[in-house]
């Protein structure tokens, strides 16, 4: 819970049992190589049907299991099977790899495909931060369309440079339409009859860190944080009819009304001493219940290496619909992503580069409310999560710290509530 500066006194270090995993199956995925001590981007992915969980794994392939651990059908695919999300009666499925596949898995089939590499181009050199990439995807409330982004990446005279472009399918995989960007997408929300687009990086043309697009794909509304910031928007997420955004650029939550800030937050400002260390709000998720922010690493204002923390690293924090402070508590590691359902959220931790400490490893879940609710251990690092209603989807990954004699910590699994 919270005292009465609204900060959390739970710790993800604090003695707990092993929370919401403790009735959890624990299902074995095979191989993978180890994670290392720095975070290398998501490789696998996990959604929640009403069969069962469906994972897309770091080989490509997906496979889907039913409520008991049984594989109900398996598919294979290229590169990493990173992005998930159910549509109609199956999955939409985004690869990282060379062609960028946008696939409709049901029933262990292959309904339909579109690669983003057809219009953005095929990988710049045969490395992974290359290839092109979905990197983000989600339904409509009506589960009428399914909107998906795709970026590629390359270096281009001496500096970064971006194709993107966001789709939206009908259920037989129709495209109804495209809106391309010199710019790098992050995150899609749902709204009334649209989307709206958070892009994170903007050095082309394209000069907008959030995008409202209509049912059409024509653009409704832009906001951005700062013009002249190398990095943009985060996260986005609609909460009671506003836009909730985190800011790369100043490192703060905004709430939108039809582009006009209603309320702001600092959550990761840089401190005035030092090494002037910052975090970035990575993540945000909202309810009527209110808003939930969750904050990544500490940086220094020159370079990359500091022996600082900043306060409120790694942390999550809950506000009303309003943009009043109600608590705060630690999350312990980095997160890839986050799920939330109903009001509660799902935070899978993986490792905290800096410190390298294994018992953040695990999952943690708040209340967007009251706060922290559960902690749950594992030996490897949680990467994707998906929760719905009782039901939760978890993937641990192994990991190996550079100055660690532990050796390989966890395994790649599955865990399924």
């Amino acid at each position: 819970m919270s005292d009465a500066d609204g900060e959390g006194v739970f710790a993800p270090d604090s003695d707990t049992d092993s929370g919401p995993l403790e009735a959890a199956r624990r299902i074995d995925l095979g191989e993978v190589d180890p994670c290392g001590s720095r975070q290398a981007g998501r490789r696998s992915g996990v959604a929640l049907t009403a069969e069962g969980p469906v994972v897309g794994l770091a080989d490509g392939s997906v496979r889907a299991f039913d409520g008991r651990g049984t594989e109900r059908w398996r598919v294979d695919g290229e590169g990493s099977a990173i992005t998930l999300v159910p549509f109609g009666d199956g999955v939409v499925v985004g690869e990282r790899s060379g062609r960028g596949a946008i696939r409709l898995l049901a029933g262990g089939r292959e309904r339909w495909r579109h690669d983003a590499a057809d219009a953005l181009g095929g990988p710049a050199k045969e490395t992974r931060f290359f290839l092109p990439m979905v990197v983000d995807a989600a339904v409509a409330p009506g589960g009428d369309v399914a909107y998906v982004a795709a970026r590629r990446y390359e270096r281009r005279d001496g500096g970064r440079a971006f194709g993107s472009s966001v789709y939206a399918f009908a259920p037989d995989g129709t495209l109804r339409w495209r809106y391309d960007a010199d710019a790098s997408p992050i995150a899609l929300e749902p709204v009334a009859d649209g989307v709206a687009v958070a892009y994170n990086r903007c050095p082309g043309a394209h000069d907008a860190g959030l995008v409202v697009l209509g049912s059409d794909g024509d653009e409704r509304w832009t906001w951005d944080p700062d013009r002249e910031a190398t990095r943009r928007v985060g996260d986005v997420v609609s909460a009671g009819g506003r836009l909730v955004v985190t800011s790369h650029a100043d490192y703060r939550g905004y709430c939108l009304a039809d582009g006009d800030v209603e309320w702001r937050v600092d959550l990761g400002t840089p401190q005035p001493d030092g090494d002037e260390v910052y975090t970035y709000p990575n993540h945000v998720v909202g309810h009527g219940a209110g808003v939930v922010f969750v904050t990544g690493n500490s940086f220094p204002a020159e370079g990359r290496e500091t022996d600082e923390r900043h306060p409120d690293e790694q942390s999550a924090f809950g506000y009303t619909s309003d943009g009043d402070h109600r608590w705060r508590a630690s999350v312990g590691g980095f997160c890839h992503e986050v799920a939330d359902d109903g009001g509660r959220l799902l935070a899978p931790v993986a490792q905290h580069f800096r410190d390298r400490d294994p018992s953040v490893h695990g999952v943690r879940v708040f209340d967007a409310a009251e706060g922290p609710l559960e902690t749950g251990r594992t030996d490897g690092v949680c990467t994707a999560a998906a929760l719905d209603g009782d039901r939760l989807a978890l993937v641990e990954e192994p990991v190996a710290y550079h100055d660690d004699d532990g050796g390989v910590r966890g395994t790649y699994s599955l865990w399924y509530l």
